[in-house]
């Protein structure tokens, strides 16, 4: 099966002025596959390039050079701009800046009603996709009056409603606290298990991206690292050297093996960490 995103050899400038030399280049020949059902989380330093690469996902900025398809269709085909935002859809950092209604259900229906959708199929669509996100109890509420996590599951849940086959989330909790943090993050990762979704997740938080099928770190531009959540914070000293932390057990096991002990550091979660260090004082 075809990936259902794929980025070829794609280089990004923004225009400064009118001639080439005035360009600002922010990614330098970029070439990745996003395949279906997968949920991949890119990190990268401020100024990296990775919400440049998120706004290329569904044609919100066009490549300078090379190529963006998504289901075989060209980033680059205005007559396809339709349908490539039908299959990507985006959610971004701040969830009032994606809010347009005074309602919550009206607020999710607002794409639906831009695409021509009949009323009896958005009715169908709308509670669909705030029951999927946690939301439908609240589709008569004002979003003013709710928390930051929940707006954001609002948000979630007005892209959810045009029925992509990708959702990218550009840093979708960085302005959230934990609570509201935990609320979306376990929806993003719900929807991509239960519904086979295809999840791109901008974001910075480490433990977030140890969660993910894989995880891409960008650094200058590029492409730093590209594997699993394991294989990439295995690479400890190579993140810290492009300004990125690893979540907080591979920087314990990695701590202790710069005071003489031999740890894998691929153990993510709390319980492999423990157990590996058990498993190390026995030996």
């Amino acid at each position: 099966m075809e990936p259902l995103i794929k980025i070829e050899h794609v280089r990004f400038s923004y225009q400064n002025g009118d001639t080439p030399e005035e360009a600002t280049e922010v990614l330098k020949d970029i070439s990745l596959t996003f395949e279906h059902g997968e949920l991949v989380a890119v990190l990268g330093h401020n100024g990296s390039g990775k919400s440049t690469l998120a706004k290329l996902l569904n044609a919100v900025l066009l490549p300078t050079e090379g190529t963006v398809t998504v289901a075989g269709l060209d980033t680059k085909d205005e007559e396809k701009l339709l349908d490539i935002r039908q299959h990507v859809g985006m959610v971004f950092q701040n969830p009032d800046n994606q809010i347009v209604a005074t309602i919550v259900e009206e607020d999710v229906a607002f794409g639906l009603e831009n695409l021509g959708v009949p009323t009896d199929e958005m009715r169908i669509r709308v509670d669909q996709a705030l029951q999927a996100v946690g939301m439908y109890e609240y589709r008569h509420h004002a979003p003013h009056q709710l928390s930051g996590g929940q707006k954001q599951r609002v948000a979630i849940a007005g892209v959810l409603a045009m029925q992509p086959r990708c959702i990218v989330l550009d840093e979708p909790t960085a302005m959230l606290d934990p609570r509201g943090r935990e609320e979306v993050i376990s929806t993003i990762s719900r929807l991509n298990r239960e519904r086979g979704i295809t999840v791109v997740l901008i974001t910075h938080h480490m433990n977030e991206a140890a969660d993910a099928d894989r995880v891409v770190v960008m650094h200058k531009g590029g492409i730093l690292l590209d594997g699993s959540p394991r294989e990439v914070f295995s690479q400890v000293e190579l993140l810290r050297e492009a300004g990125l932390d690893v979540p907080q057990t591979t920087d314990l096991l990695f701590s202790l093996n710069g005071a003489g002990w031999s740890l894998p550091l691929d153990a993510l979660t709390p319980e492999e960490c423990a157990e590996a260090i058990a498993r190390a004082m026995q030996a």
